[in-house]
């Protein structure tokens, strides 16, 4: 369960790439800094686009790091370029993915500190309150905050590829 939680968080993420090329090619087609999009927000008291990718990146790394007994590597939130942001991505997934399904066998007796939760958290209830909701919320509101600014993302940039077999 842990492993495929973690894998489908990782999908997630790596979907903002695909927002990113329709971004890049939003901003070539009307003619503006795509990087005006970076700082784009819903609302005044809401965190920014690339602060949601951040944070994105952030649940899924700790996901699979705190799961797995690890400790998760650091990444300065210093990103300010669509290539500093799309780095940002491609690291954390290379550390998502480098992570083996056997490191997630204890992943039930981990426990985990989160710092604005007080005490620590079950494993599994950290998979599941903390990790598998904050990814999707932000990788939602990095696809929301381009689509309310005209980039032409869709339900199937969020969803991704969709695997299937012949009937």
């Amino acid at each position: 369960m842990y492993a495929q939680a973690i894998e489908q968080c990782t999908q997630a993420v790596k979907g903002i790439e695909r927002y990113l090329d329709k971004a890049e090619q939003f901003a070539n087609a009307k003619r503006f800094d795509v990087s005006v999009l970076l700082s784009a927000r819903l609302a005044p008291d809401m965190g920014a686009f690339i602060y949601q990718v951040q944070s994105a990146c952030d649940y899924l790394k700790g996901g699979a790091a705190w799961l797995a007994g690890q400790k998760p590597p650091q990444h300065e939130d210093n990103e300010r370029t669509i290539a500093e942001v799309r780095a940002r991505i491609r690291k954390t997934v290379e550390f998502a993915e480098s992570v083996s399904d056997d490191r997630y066998s204890a992943a039930s007796e981990q426990m985990v500190k989160v710092s604005w939760v007080p005490g620590l958290i079950p494993g599994e209830q950290y998979l599941l309150q903390i990790v598998i909701p904050n990814v999707y919320f932000h990788v939602a509101m990095a696809y929301a905050i381009l689509r309310n600014n005209g980039v032409d993302v869709g339900k199937m940039d969020f969803l991704g590829a969709i695997h299937s077999v012949e009937a």
